[in-house]
C-alpha cells in the first residue's frame, strides 16, 4: 500500500491557513456570469499555454489565444497540442459542473488520451506504457531518473488512487492533490503526455475538493515561470526502486501550496471589485456592454446607442465605468474609437 512520507512543517501548514482564506475571500465576492465567463476563457488560455510550455511548446501565449479562438483544422504538432489541452479542460470543467467526475484510473486514462490525440500511436494514447522509459533533463538531455518497471505501474497507480480515496477526510485536501501529483510524475505511467495528464488530473482533484475557483486559475502558470525549479521539486535523481523509500514529500507539498497561493493572489488583484458596493456594482446596462462585445469581439457607441435609450454623456460614463474596473480599454481615436474586453496578463 502507497504510504508517502511528508511533515506538516510551519511553513506547509501556513500556506493551507492562507490558500483557505484566499478561497473564502473570493467565494464570498458575486461576480456576473459574463465577467465570469471572460475570466474562465482567459484562465482556460492561460492554463493551456504554462502547461505546454513546460513540456517545451514553443508557442507564445498570444499565438495560444489566437489558435483557441480560431480552432483551425490544419494544424502543426505544436498547435494540436494546444487545441488537446484546452479540449481536456473544457471536457473536464463540463464533467465537474455536473458533479460526473471523479478521480479513477479511467479518467486518467481518458485524459491522457485527449492531450495526446493525433500526436501519438493509437497504441500509446490512453493505454498505460508498455515499454521502459527515462526520465532526461530537459536542458542537457542526460538521464536523471529510472520510473517503475512497466509491470508495476498498472497497480502503483491504482494503489495511489485507493490511497487518495481512503485518505480524502482524514488527511488536507491541498496536500493530498500534492502527493498526488509528485507520485503520478514518479511513476511516469505513459509513453508521453505524463506531466500534462498529472496537472490535468490534479485540478479535478483541486475541484472536487472545494477549491471553487478552478475555473479562475492556473496553478501550471506558477510552474512556468521557474520550469527548471518545477522539474527540481517535483521529481528524483536516479533510479525508482533505489529512492522509493526515502522519497521525501515534505519540500514538494510547500513549493505545491506556494504556487497555489501565487496564482490565486493573481487571480485575487485581476478580479474586479464588482458588485461589493454601490459604487462599482453592475447594471443592466453594463452587462449588455460585456455580452455584446463577448459575442462581437468589441463594441462602438453607435452600436451600444442601438442596445439601449441611454444619451450620448451617459454611454460615456458607461463605459468609462468599466475601463475604470479594468474590465473593458478603449482603442482608435474620435470615430474611430471601440472597445474591447481587456487583455489579462
Amino acid at each position: 500500500m502507497f504510504q508517502p512520507r511528508y511533515t506538516i512543517t510551519d511553513r506547509l501548514l501556513e500556506n493551507i491557513k492562507r490558500i483557505n482564506s484566499l478561497i473564502n475571500e473570493l467565494n464570498d465576492r458575486r461576480f456576473p456570469n459574463v465577467v465570469l465567463l471572460e475570466f474562465e476563457r482567459t484562465a482556460r488560455a492561460i492554463s493551456t499555454y504554462a502547461s505546454t510550455s513546460i513540456e517545451g511548446n514553443p508557442l507564445p501565449l498570444t499565438e495560444v489565444k489566437k489558435i483557441l479562438k480560431s480552432n483551425p483544422q490544419h494544424v502543426r504538432d505544436s498547435e494540436k497540442e494546444v487545441l488537446n489541452y484546452n479540449q481536456a479542460l473544457q471536457y473536464l470543467n463540463e464533467k465537474l459542473e455536473k458533479d460526473k467526475v471523479k478521480i479513477s484510473l479511467d479518467l486518467i486514462l481518458k485524459i491522457q488520451k485527449k492531450v495526446t490525440q493525433s500526436l501519438l500511436p493509437l497504441s500509446d494514447s490512453g493505454k498505460l506504457r508498455q515499454h521502459p522509459v527515462v526520465v532526461n533533463d530537459p536542458k542537457t538531455r542526460q538521464t536523471v531518473f529510472l520510473p517503475p518497471d512497466v509491470k508495476d505501474v498498472k497497480s502503483m497507480i491504482e494503489d495511489l488512487i485507493t490511497f487518495i480515496l481512503k485518505s480524502k477526510d482524514k488527511i488536507d485536501p491541498l496536500i493530498l492533490a500534492g502527493i498526488f501529483h509528485k507520485q503520478m510524475v514518479l511513476i511516469h505511467p505513459f509513453m508521453d503526455g505524463n506531466g500534462r495528464t498529472t496537472r490535468l488530473a490534479t485540478k479535478v482533484l483541486l475541484a472536487q475538493m472545494n477549491l471553487n475557483t478552478f475555473n479562475l486559475f492556473s496553478f501550471e502558470n506558477y510552474y512556468n515561470k521557474n520550469v527548471t525549479r518545477y522539474f527540481q521539486n517535483v521529481g528524483e535523481f536516479g533510479n525508482y526502486y533505489e529512492l522509493k523509500d526515502k522519497i521525501e514529500f515534505t519540500v514538494w507539498l510547500e513549493y505545491f501550496t506556494e504556487g497555489i497561493i501565487d496564482e490565486l493572489l493573481r487571480v485575487q488583484k485581476l478580479l474586479p471589485e464588482v458588485g461589493i458596493s454601490p459604487k462599482t456594482q453592475l447594471q443592466e446596462y453594463h452587462l449588455k456592454i460585456l455580452s455584446y462585445i463577448g459575442n462581437k469581439g468589441f463594441i462602438t457607441d453607435r452600436d451600444y446607442a442601438g442596445l439601449t435609450n441611454r444619451a450620448k454623456a451617459t454611454r460615456t460614463s458607461d463605459f468609462q465605468k468599466l475601463m475604470d474596473l479594468r474590465l473593458i480599454e478603449r482603442k482608435g481615436k474620435g470615430r474611430a474609437t471601440y472597445y474591447i474586453l481587456r487583455e489579462k496578463p
